[in-house]
């Protein structure tokens, strides 16, 4: 589960604030027109259709062509160094496999789109269905883009959903593990009476080694152990911080529980209120605004791991706090940008104001943070965003019921500053440990209280 947790942070992508981190090349050619615009791919309106073909040459055709006609930069981008990725995910992948082919090389390239494609597609021949979608896959992965992504649809599992059990690990960073975590890696949520939970494994238990595999490299996590997570059994090497007590446990994927988020909130000492926001998802905005219907002196907005969600929630909850108040851009490869706008509409509270962060704050939230900090609406405590907000991504369908998400536009900060890949620096320092999580302390409200 907690590969699929890692790899998925960020599903509401579709409407997140994210900027772009590809740019066209320096010596990218004059563009050409590519035949039949607007035809290979379409933009979804509902969900993929049940039955539909194996992956095919033409699905990774029509992905080459939806990025160059769709994606942010695309219009501008060389289409070769979309092949040259495209070729190169297709060889490992073959050559993982044993079965690499003498005569598969990447064709001369010219610049010209349809010609590319055209020498690229005669290679290929009739194509190898596994390497094919590592091809879309690689591909997508060449745009360097936290928002762009591949997604085949996958049905539900008989008797409901699976996994361990284990939600979340310190070293997140939006979709991803951080580059620059710092040992231990320790578990942050565990889904209760799942696997891990009836294992006994607890939030602050630190992962020494994942199938025997350290968590860390000298002090560089070890990014090769995501994928350590699918196996079934997977043996967890576990050291808990209250006791020093190293244990090896082995756990199964069952059943598991997830609930729908909500909006939890409490009163604190002094009367401020304490709310904790998990996702800008639908709705998120008035649920929080309904909980402050007091109007209280001041409010700690708690953003832990919130993985994003919808732009328009986030405008919305800021309205809450200011009006006339610009909140981002969203910035088109030519042309000016457009500003996003606190929501006017919603009553001011008139109420301090201090939001944690960390580095699961990713997406709309790091959207919010970067508009409460830029705009001097409250104090932000904990650690760095996640710097992973490229851009709003829309989706299209691919042939085989596949959808490939691009984001359009590039997102910038209320001061027309990048937060993507940086992200948004706290006001006061204040991480959670792996004994913090184990003996229930949280200095990040625990300093948000000193500042009330």
């Amino acid at each position: 589960m907690l590969a699929a947790m890692i790899r998925t942070l960020c599903a509401a992508v579709l409407a997140a604030a994210c900027s772009i981190s590809m740019s066209a090349a320096a010596s990218a050619p004059t563009p050409q027109p590519v035949s039949t615009p607007g035809t290979d791919c379409a933009a979804i309106t509902g969900p993929p259709p049940q039955s539909v073909p194996p992956t095919s040459v033409n699905t990774l055709r029509q992905a080459y062509l939806c990025v160059l006609e769709h994606y942010y930069s695309g219009p501008v981008m060389d289409s070769r160094a979309l092949l040259k990725s495209a070729l190169a995910a297709y060889t490992q992948d073959l050559i993982r496999r044993g079965a690499d082919r003498a005569d598969l090389r990447l064709p001369a390239l010219t610049g010209n789109r349809d010609t590319d494609w055209a020498a690229f597609a005669k290679v290929l021949g009739t194509g190898d269905p596994a390497a094919l979608r590592a091809a879309i896959t690689g591909m997508v992965a060449g745009l360097h883009d936290n928002h762009a992504r591949w997604v085949r649809p996958t049905p539900p599992p008989q008797g409901g959903p699976v996994g361990t059990g284990i939600a979340g690990v310190s070293a997140q960073q939006g979709p991803q593990f951080d580059p620059a975590a710092r040992p231990p890696l320790f578990i942050t949520k565990v889904l209760a009476g799942s696997p891990a939970a009836k294992a006994d494994i607890r939030p602050g238990d630190i992962m020494v080694k994942v199938n025997g595999v350290p968590a860390f490299i000298g002090d560089s996590v070890n990014h090769n152990i995501i994928d350590l997570f699918a196996a079934d059994p997977v043996r967890l090497t576990l050291k808990r911080p209250t006791t020093g007590r190293t244990r090896t446990v082995e756990i199964r994927q069952g059943p598991i529980t997830r609930q729908p988020p909500k909006v939890t909130s409490k009163t604190l000492p002094g009367g401020a209120v304490y709310v904790q926001l998990p996702g800008f998802y639908e709705g998120a905005a008035d649920q929080v605004i309904a909980k402050l219907q007091g109007r209280p002196e001041a409010v700690v907005l708690d953003l832990r791991g919130n993985g994003g969600g919808s732009p328009r929630e986030v405008t919305r909850l800021l309205g809450a706090f200011a009006h006339g108040k610009v909140t981002s851009y969203f910035c088109p490869l030519k042309g000016e940008c457009v500003p996003n706008r606190t929501d006017d509409s919603v009553r001011l509270l008139g109420s301090r104001l201090v939001v944690l962060t960390d580095r699961a704050c990713a997406s709309a939230c790091d959207d919010f943070s970067a508009a409460v900090k830029g705009n001097g609406l409250g104090t932000l405590v904990g650690t760095r965003t996640a710097g992973a907000v490229s851009g709003p991504g829309e989706g299209y369908l691919l042939d085989d019921g596949s959808v490939l998400i691009l984001p359009k536009v590039r997102h910038l900060g209320p001061a027309r500053e990048i937060i993507d890949t940086i992200g948004v620096p706290v006001d006061h320092y204040a991480p959670m440990t792996a004994l913090d999580l184990a003996t229930g302390r949280d200095p990040g409200l625990a300093k948000a209280l000193t500042l009330l």
